[in-house]
Formats: C-alpha cells, sequence, structure tokens
C-alpha cells in the first residue's frame, strides 16, 4: 500500500520514522475540519464516513493515538464514537480537558468566564440573529456561520469581543467563523507536548485544519529541533488555505485525513 509523499524533507524523515517504529509513535488530530466536516451545528457533527473504523485499525498498530480538540473532551467522544477506540486520548478544550479509558478529567470554571457570559447578551444585541453562543462552561464560543455574511459578521463582532475578553484575564483567539474566548496559555501545542512527556515517542504525526492547529504545528517543529521526528499534516480548505503553507503534507479535507490514516494502518499490516 502506497503512501502519499510529504513535500518536505522533514516530513518525510518523520513519516519513516513512525514506519520504523510505529509502536513508539504518536500520532494525534484535531477534531472538526479534520476528522468531520465543519457544519452549521456543531452538534450535528460526525466524523467522515470510516473514520472510526480507520481509528479503531490504527490505535492497534501505534504506540499512542489522541484527539486534540477545541471541543468538550466528553462531546468529541459521542460524537466520533471514540469509546470504541481501544486506549485513545482525547485532550479536550484544547487540552484543558482530558478523556482516558472512560474517565473524564474537568478544570475548574476560569475566572472571568461568568462574567464574559453575563456581558455577550449586551455585546451581540446588535449582531446578525443568527449568531449563536456555544457555552464550553471553561470557555464561550461566538458563531458566525449561520449568519447572512459569517466573514463580515466574524470580522465586526471579533474588535468588540477582544476587549472584553482581555478585562477578564482571557483571550479572544479566532477560528473558521468563531471567537472563542478562553483562558490565556492553553492551546494544542501546549497539549501536544503533555503527550510527548508522558510517553516519549519515536516520532509525531499531528493533522489539523484550522489556525488553532499552529501552535501544535510549532510545537511538532520544535520537537523536530530537539531530535523527535515529526510529520505534519493539514486537511485542506478554502476557509483556512493558510495551512497548507505550514504543513508538511497536504490531504483534501476529512475524507482525505480518513483516507491516509485508512492507508497507515493497511501499510503496517
Amino acid at each position: 500500500m502506497s503512501l502519499p509523499e510529504p513535500q518536505t524533507e522533514a516530513g518525510r524523515a518523520g513519516l519513516a520514522a513512525l514506519l520504523a517504529k510505529p509502536g513508539d509513535a504518536l500520532v494525534a488530530l484535531d477534531f472538526d475540519g479534520t476528522l468531520a466536516p465543519i457544519v452549521a451545528d456543531p452538534m450535528t457533527s460526525r466524523i467522515a464516513a470510516g473514520g472510526t473504523e480507520a481509528l479503531r485499525r490504527l490505535a492497534a498498530k501505534i504506540g499512542r493515538l489522541a484527539i486534540v480538540t477545541g471541543r468538550q473532551a466528553q462531546v468529541a467522544v459521542e460524537i466520533g464514537e471514540l469509546a470504541q477506540v481501544p486506549g485513545i486520548v482525547v485532550e479536550g478544550q484544547y487540552g484543558a480537558e482530558q478523556w482516558r479509558d472512560g474517565v473524564l478529567t474537568l478544570p475548574e470554571p476560569p475566572a472571568g468566564i461568568a462574567a464574559v457570559r453575563a456581558a455577550l447578551p449586551e455585546l451581540l444585541a446588535d449582531a446578525d440573529p443568527d449568531v449563536w453562543v456555544e457555552d464550553k462552561a471553561s470557555s464561550l464560543v461566538v458563531h458566525t456561520r449561520r449568519a447572512a455574511d459569517p466573514d463580515a459578521e466574524l470580522a465586526r463582532l471579533a474588535p468588540t469581543l477582544l476587549p472584553v475578553a482581555e478585562r477578564h484575564g482571557l483571550e479572544a483567539n479566532g477560528g473558521r467563523n468563531v471567537v472563542e474566548i478562553r483562558p490565556p496559555g492553553i492551546d494544542k501545542g501546549g497539549a501536544l507536548r503533555r503527550l510527548v512527556a508522558e510517553m516519549p515517542p519515536t516520532a509525531i504525526l499531528f493533522a489539523g485544519g484550522d489556525v488553532g492547529d499552529l501552535p501544535a504545528y510549532q510545537a511538532v517543529a520544535e520537537l523536530r529541533a530537539d531530535g523527535i521526528p515529526g510529520l505534519t499534516v493539514c486537511s485542506a480548505s478554502a476557509e483556512a488555505p493558510q495551512m497548507a503553507e505550514q504543513a508538511d503534507l497536504v490531504v483534501e479535507g476529512p475524507e482525505g485525513v480518513v483516507a491516509l490514516l485508512s492507508d497507515l494502518a493497511d501499510h503496517l499490516g
């Protein structure tokens, strides 16, 4: 079974190292836009066809398989049917939550979230009526995807949300038609480094597709400098075209990611 060839020398070295010792490797994946298509209602999202089975097959051959997502960990487990995947670790809310072997570990709600939650109705009073807020307890996400002009509404609202978040010690981070207000210092790069510290791998593969995945891409680059080969994969999207420029390997959306995981499982026999 042939595998796609990364476009960078470092990526090719990362893939070769993973194939040489898969039982000592770490494969970590974003969820929305990477395993599952982006949809207007996040709760209706599902992993692309064949994805859960590809994860099951790969989990039996990889040292550690992880999901690193902005979603709440339990929600990702339920939507993705991830409890069916033996040994998988789910780092939810950018690593603030963890789900392992059926056990969910949650942080205390960060200071400031309650104040921002109370302020949002007034801040969004003049927003498109289809703008809505997803409350994740530890973070708040303002979605504009359902608005008449999602990009324009996002551009209009983001400057309003940023100072309110900062006033309460939080960050306002942009993404695909979203602004997420969450505690500072929590990102996918930190989650990936923690996974590496817990079980030092001989190689890393991280797949993502939105700007929230850039810290994980950066973590892979830094770990490569420390001697751990790594491969970054981009789930290509017209909504975040800059991501393809940052990755070692580009595939076409969640279907391409699932095909890559399936081919990888086949290749590992």
